[in-house]
This record gives C-alpha cells, structure tokens and sequence, in this order.
C-alpha cells in the first residue's frame, strides 16, 4: 500500500526532510501540558493528547479535512493556484491534493469552471470564537513555515488544521 507521507525536497522553506513529519504536524507542537490551550476568546482549554495531528491521519482522513476546508473557504471563488495553495496545508501530494478536489467537487462543495474554483456557500464558515482555538508554544505555521509562538488550530468535523500564523490562518479561510 502507498504511503500517505509525502516528501517533497523543493518546499525546503517547511523543513520537509524526514516524510513531511514537521510539515504535517509530526512536530512543532509547543509545551501544551502545564500551560493549556487558550482559544479565541481566551478561554483555556485542557490538553488533549487524543487529537491526532495531520501526519496521522490516514489518506481518506486527509481527504475529509481538506474537504472541510474546502467547505469553510469563505471565498465565493478561488484560482485553482488558491485552492491548492489552501490544499497544501492539508497534503503536498498532488494525487491526494486531485483526489481532495474531486471529491469536494462529488459532494457539490465546489464547482469547476474555466480554470476557476467555485465555492458553493451554504452558509458553512469557520466561527472564530468556537472553531479556532489558540495555543502557546513553539510552532512551524503550516502556510508559510514561519516560527510561531503563538499557533492558531481550526477545529472542523473531520479533524483539526495547524498551525497557523494569524495573517494566514485568514488566508487560508478566505477572509483577506
């Protein structure tokens, strides 16, 4: 069976040299133990080591996430550039990358149409006060691979995307 971890040498700005495990969240998780989480409002939530990061996920796990993701873009259309851009953040292989984008096109999430991305709102959209959550620590943003100390998490259905910085995680949404 193919391995779901990709490794691709030329995205050296994520640091990808050992099957993407940093890149896909293998690490880069900060001290979360004695701090806790604090999510958008503030609170704090209690560790949870049973949230398993985006290098665990298994191929349809993976393709369910960035579905979702795909379903909370708040774009009403993308370049297929953007998608894939927002795709990354789940997978870097192309196949699964086809394979995330056909399926979201199956399921009426989007729609393909002279090379643009068509997003099908059906009023789903990431609620920052309950769906993204903050954490301390020490992080690798998923988007560009800058250093953070503070990483953003989106929770979806499917499992949870990040870190993100707070410029990217917008990005990766469609908010800016």
């Amino acid at each position: 069976m193919e391995d779901d971890r990709e490794t691709q040498s030329d995205l050296s700005a994520y640091a990808a040299s050992d099957g993407d495990a940093e890149f896909d969240g293998g690490s880069g998780r900060g001290d979360e133990g004695e701090r806790g989480r604090t999510n958008g409002g503030g609170r704090t939530d209690r560790p949870s080591e049973s949230r398993p990061t985006v290098a665990e996920l298994d191929r349809s796990e993976r393709v369910e996430l960035g579905v979702d993701l795909l379903a909370h873009v708040e774009a009403d259309e993308l370049s297929v550039a953007e998608a894939v851009d927002r795709i990354e953040t789940v997978t870097t292989n192309p196949t699964l990358t086809r394979e995330i984008l056909d399926a979201a096109e199956l399921r009426g999430v989007i729609e393909r149409a002279e090379g643009r991305i068509l997003t099908r709102r059906g009023g789903t959209f990431v609620r920052f006060d309950s769906q993204v959550v903050r954490r301390e620590g020490e992080f690798t943003c998923r988007r560009c691979g800058a250093g953070l100390s503070t990483g953003h998490f989106v929770r979806f259905e499917s499992g949870e995307l990040g870190p993100f910085g707070s410029s990217c995680i917008e990005k990766v949404l469609g908010r800016s």
